[in-house]
């Protein structure tokens, strides 16, 4: 295991940007970032690569290792792997001169649980964060939780990997500790996003940007 990562795919390099847009990522090259690009043309886009070299693919990497869904693994994971990108992100706001509210996090898989566990930890909330194929990491520590931004979940029904009341678990849980949360089910979609996801969380970044 590592201790560090780093961003592989980025765009915006060196250049003044009005938005930071923060995708960790777990196994895929680039679910997404392309699609997201087009629809937000003016944010900087951080792709980082994970700490570890993944267990499912062995050019990939992983936030934590797990080989089933056990809640207490997958938390005790989060948070072990949570400050490292705590810290990545306030690096890269600070290389692109933004401040914390310039900033939305979208995951898939894993990094929606990195997403929704860090975002909703940090001391300024992000504007938005976008998960897709992903589940909440312990519901029962929300208590603890430090900012309120506006969610977006998205879920295949046929994912076979995290079944879609994983989905269903977060918006409940969420909600009740009075987060504003949005959801999409993709009909016939598996453990990935389509173009519908995509859009609409694109969409939604969009309009979470535009109320700063």
């Amino acid at each position: 295991a590592g201790g560090t990562i780093r961003a592989n795919w980025h765009t915006g390099h060196c250049t003044r940007r009005p938005e930071l847009l923060l995708l960790p990522r777990i196994c895929c090259p680039h679910c997404g970032q392309r699609k997201l690009k087009s629809i937000l043309p003016t944010a900087a886009f951080v792709a980082p690569n994970a700490p570890e070299r993944c267990q499912m693919s062995p050019t990939g990497f992983q936030w934590f290792g797990i080989t089933r869904l056990d809640p207490a693994l997958t938390f005790a994971g989060v948070q072990r792997a949570a400050p490292i990108l705590d810290s990545f992100i306030d690096a890269e706001l600070d290389r692109y001169g933004l401040g914390p509210d310039r900033l939305a996090l979208v995951g898939f898989s894993q990094g929606t649980m990195m997403s929704l566990h860090v975002g909703l930890r940090r001391k300024v909330a992000p504007a938005a964060i976008v998960g897709y194929s992903g589940l909440l990491a312990g519901p029962e520590h929300l208590g603890e939780i430090t900012a309120k931004p506006p969610i977006l979940l998205v879920h295949g029904d046929a994912d076979p990997m995290i079944p879609l009341v994983a989905l269903h678990g977060a918006v409940q849980a969420l909600g009740s500790a009075g987060l504003n949360v949005e959801w999409h089910v993709s009909p016939g979609i598996g453990h990935s996003i389509d173009q519908t996801g995509l859009s609409l969380g694109g969409a939604f970044i969009h309009r979470a940007f535009t109320r700063i």
